[in-house]
């Protein structure tokens, strides 16, 4: 399959907001890509312009580019803010296991490609504000997500 990741518009979306249940915007959509049948998920992201996504905790090892506009990334230990990064159009990031942050488009939003290793097929928590669970999100949900 050959699929233009800077010409995304032919992809199946899916849009998770706006959710009113959060006190800051929601506005991102998701796409599926691959999946080998095992372990690795790909996932294109994208950002409205300052929207987020929800606020989350990755259970598995992820590795991200950001593909066109920006992306900042607000992370968080033991419910405090720690480090807010802007990543720009070509930057590259390994997040490991465990990482609780949000993420907000830049001026033009963000297109950002996800490669995610799952080997027991959990990838997220989406997290409440304080940073209760309230969902999880494995390769299982989001395959019936796309699935039609």
């Amino acid at each position: 399959m050959k699929i233009n990741l800077l010409e995304p518009s032919h992809l199946d979306w899916q849009n998770y907001g706006p959710d009113t249940r959060f006190s800051y915007p929601i506005g991102y959509s998701g796409a599926l890509l691959s999946y080998d049948g095992k372990d690795h998920i790909d996932l294109l992201y994208r950002w409205e312009p300052g929207k987020y996504c929800h606020f989350h905790r990755h259970l598995c090892e992820v590795r991200s580019t950001v593909l066109a506009g920006s992306l900042e990334v607000v992370t968080f230990e033991d419910g405090k803010e720690v480090s807010s990064i802007v990543r720009e159009v070509g930057s590259y990031s390994h997040m490991p296991q465990g990482d609780v942050h949000m993420e907000r488009g830049g001026p033009e939003g963000a297109v950002v490609l996800f490669n995610l290793y799952a080997p027991d097929g959990r990838l997220t928590e989406m997290l409440d504000e304080t940073g209760t669970t309230l969902k999880t999100l494995t390769i299982g949900s989001v395959l019936k997500q796309f699935a039609h």
